[in-house]
């Protein structure tokens, strides 16, 4: 026997309509995911430099990115970075953003982007040394100095910026995406520095370890190596130097 809406009693009624607006809603996320392709933490390349290894354990992009925010987000160390680190932190970067100016590396008119920059210290630095156009990116933002953006797939076009700085490599899940991104946005001329932890384990929430520079240079295919130094930066003990080349 066929069921007429209009004489079912309004309690029957109003349970059954959003019954099928629910469904409905359902149905056009499943549909969602099924058209929005994602990373797979199983895609990581197989073809990485020997010294370069990516830690087991990620079933998806979207559990990689959790376990970032997991850090990010959390309420202590984002108090922490924000009163009693802050101050300390700024002395520090700019320390190194003043030597990299010293050497060349770094001019106040460089157009500057700092990746993985949580609540902005290295831009703070950058904008204390004189370098006023800079800009950080982290999966969670913090305005003024850092937007909203994944460095695996930067927000930017093509030739950006003149100067990138990072000391996050290690969180990268691909670091072939990381470093394409970077070499991307980069102008030609244009100089990447890196400050990363060589031959020990990093922090719980690296994505890889880095046991050499070597990974690196493979990396960078459109930029030259111009320097190497060690450095005492916050547990990571190596600065590392590339050039876009202009050709």
């Amino acid at each position: 026997m066929k069921t007429d809406l209009q004489n079912l009693p309004p309690l029957i009624l109003k349970p059954f309509l959003l019954f099928v607006f629910l469904s409905s809603l359902s149905f056009l996320a499943f549909l969602s995911l099924q058209t929005t392709p994602k990373p797979s933490a199983s895609a990581a390349p197989d073809d990485l430099p020997s010294d370069l290894k990516i830690r087991p354990g990620y079933t998806s992009y979207d559990a990689y990115l959790q376990r970032q925010l997991n850090k990010t987000l959390d309420p202590k160390l984002r108090r922490i970075w924000t009163t009693r680190d802050w101050d300390r932190k700024v002395a520090v970067f700019s320390a190194f953003f003043d030597s990299l100016k010293r050497r060349s590396f770094l001019a106040n008119a460089s157009k500057s982007l700092c990746i993985g920059a949580r609540v902005g210290q290295e831009v703070a630095a950058l904008k204390r040394v004189g370098v006023s156009d800079s800009v950080g990116i982290d999966l969670v933002p913090y305005p003024p100095l850092v937007l909203k953006g994944d460095f695996h797939r930067q927000p930017f076009a093509d030739g950006t910026f003149d100067f990138e700085f990072s000391n996050v490599f290690d969180h990268a899940l691909y670091p072939r995406k990381f470093v394409g991104e970077i070499e991307r946005t980069l102008r030609p001329g244009g100089i990447c520095v890196l400050h990363v932890l060589v031959s020990k384990r990093a922090d719980k929430y690296s994505a890889n370890d880095l046991y050499s520079v070597t990974p690196l240079e493979k990396l960078f295919s459109k930029s030259e190596l111009v320097e190497l130094r060690g450095i005492d930066g916050f547990g990571l003990d190596t600065e590392v130097v590339f050039r876009k080349r202009k050709g």
